[in-house]
């Protein structure tokens, strides 16, 4: 990490130099796990992506306060996207700049969307090193997967400078999917004498937080999605065998509505199947969607091209669940406050965004000998989006009270403020908690903290390759059901004629962990250090940054968040 830590340090002292570098302090160095597979030929064909500057970002943000803030009179009261358009729009001289700025260079077959503030060109390998001055682009493999990336670091002309956010394409690679099932997988699973169970399923879950059978989907207009990035899809017959094997018991449904994106070939990964079989089970009888891998070349970043969608679709899903993310230190902030932009824009359609906060406790990112930090990963500490955590019982194989997943995400943002909505709630955990706290140069205290709610993490049966497989664990399994009881309630909502949750935080907040189960057990992971010992932040009553405010008691949250 040594030669990372160094080129930001020199950034600091060049800003001079940098003056073009949209992105002067995004990581460019190439994963550990990616192959480097030559230059890429002049002729070859890329498509990049180009974030133009929108304008009244600040009315977007205090927009989004009112329509997401119970108390207000605004509440509820979302915009569509041709209001969002209207609002953001790039002004007439931000279009007209970038776009002869691209004719300048023969640039000519882009295709915009709604909002007019995404730009995806098509051009050769050597125009876009003419353009973006310092790339140079190459393919890059892990295992059957292939990328066309920069190795360096790009700049743009000093006159479209102040008219770009950044330019999509050139850096961050696709995570890698962490989903490994642990134990061999058994024809059956054999619920033993009553109270006892093999594993989470999803009579575990309705039985946990209080799902009955009648508890799910009725409403006509109500639907939910999973987002995935990764190279895996997700098979109907597993999700077709998955419902009938475990999902007997309520009413539901057996295939996907929409698959928005295109589905690789080959096996179905642990992680696409979890998702889609947890949120549909959970949030049962719901019409969802399924958007996946959407990047069609290699060139494109596949959570990027998520966004981009979004803007360009009237109707979407009133709640997406997303189990993705990555180093906060390893992305740009104007990369990051732009899709904070997107996030925003998603809330005041009325849309709630979840994500999962990742499965590495408070992280740990070293900067030589034992000067280590906790490591924040973003979109979890995004505070435009709603971060689930995980747990897991008392009694791994009974239905106990929970406690902290020892891999449960969390902590506070490096480069993110803390949201007004959760101040109160993060000072009260420090403050009752203060004399256990990690050291302080460990993590930034006045940053957005997550996460802010939780569910069981651990244990899960999926069906993989039509094999029930049991020991399947991850913030990845939380998301999904916790997105699937939102659902639900959105669904009560749409049916009293009330809109949708929207962006959950301000109202979750000052439920101050009422109809939550509060995790006041366990800890997660952190440095293996001296000074922190493996560890990273506890559970305590109330709020805190392991589990957030705690697991949905489902009947209890329905009714509080049923109240107009």
């Amino acid at each position: 990490c040594s030669s990372r830590l160094t080129l930001s340090i020199t950034l600091l002292f060049s800003s001079s130099v940098w003056s073009g570098y949209l992105e002067y302090n995004q990581d460019v160095l190439i994963p550990d796990d990616w192959t480097h597979a030559g230059r890429v030929a002049p002729s070859e064909e890329l498509e990049l992506t180009f974030a133009l500057k929108q304008q009244h970002v600040d009315l977007l943000e205090e927009t989004l306060r009112l329509v997401s803030d119970p108390d207000s009179a605004q509440y509820g009261k979302h915009l569509t996207l041709e209001e969002v358009s209207s609002l953001l729009r790039p002004s007439e001289l931000t279009q007209k700049v970038v776009r002869q700025w691209l004719q300048s260079h023969g640039i000519t077959n882009c295709l915009t969307v709604h909002t007019q503030d995404f730009l995806q060109c098509t051009m050769t390998a050597e125009v876009a090193e003419t353009l973006l001055s310092g790339s140079k682009f190459h393919r890059y493999t892990r295992d059957a997967q292939s990328v066309v990336r920069s190795s360096a670091p790009y700049s743009v002309h000093d006159d479209v400078h102040q008219h770009l956010d950044f330019v999509g394409g050139l850096h961050r690679f696709p995570p890698k999917a962490t989903k490994e099932t642990k134990a061999s997988s058994s024809g059956n699973q054999k619920q033993s004498k009553a109270g006892v169970h093999l594993g989470v399923t999803p009579a575990i879950l309705r039985a946990r937080y209080n799902l009955t059978a009648a508890d799910v989907g009725k409403a006509h207009n109500n639907s939910q999605a999973v987002a995935q990035f990764l190279e895996q899809y997700f098979s109907p017959a597993d999700l077709a065998e998955f419902m009938a094997l475990f999902s007997r018991s309520f009413p539901h449904r057996s295939q996907v509505d929409r698959v928005v994106g295109t589905q690789g070939a080959g096996k179905a990964g642990v992680e696409a199947s979890l998702d889609i079989e947890y949120i549909m089970s959970t949030g049962a009888n719901i019409s969802t969607w399924l958007f996946t891998n959407p990047g069609r070349h290699e060139s494109q970043e596949p959570f990027l091209q998520w966004i981009v969608l979004l803007n360009n679709m009237t109707d979407l899903p009133w709640v997406h669940t997303i189990s993705y993310g990555d180093d906060e230190d390893s992305l740009s902030t104007a990369y990051m406050m732009r899709i904070n932009t997107e996030f925003m824009k998603a809330g005041v359609r009325g849309i709630s965004l979840l994500f999962a906060s990742g499965d590495s406790g408070a992280g740990c990112r070293h900067f030589g000998k034992e000067q280590n930090t906790f490591r924040p990963s973003f979109p979890a500490s995004s505070p435009y989006v709603t971060t689930v955590g995980g747990t897991s019982f008392k009694n791994p194989f009974k239905i106990t009270y929970e406690v902290s997943d020892y891999i449960s995400g969390g902590g506070f943002s490096n480069v993110f403020k803390m949201p007004d909505y959760q101040v109160s709630a993060v000072n009260a955990y420090l403050k009752t908690v203060a004399a256990t706290l990690p050291p302080q140069s460990y993590y930034n205290t006045s940053g957005r903290a997550y996460p802010d709610m939780a569910a069981l993490s651990h244990n899960y049966w999926v069906v993989v390759n039509r094999i029930p497989t049991p020991w399947v664990s991850g913030t990845s399994a939380s998301t999904p059901v916790v997105g699937g009881m939102l659902s639900l309630i959105n669904d009560q909502r749409l049916l009293k004629g009330l809109p949708a949750l929207g962006f959950l935080n301000p109202r979750l907040y000052k439920l101050k962990g009422q109809a939550l189960f509060d995790v006041t057990e366990g800890c997660h992971l952190g440095c293996l250090d001296e000074q922190v010992q493996g560890e990273g932040f506890c559970a305590a009553p109330s709020w805190d940054p392991v589990t957030g405010w705690g697991t949905p008691n489902y009947p209890a949250l329905l009714a509080v968040l049923l109240a107009e």
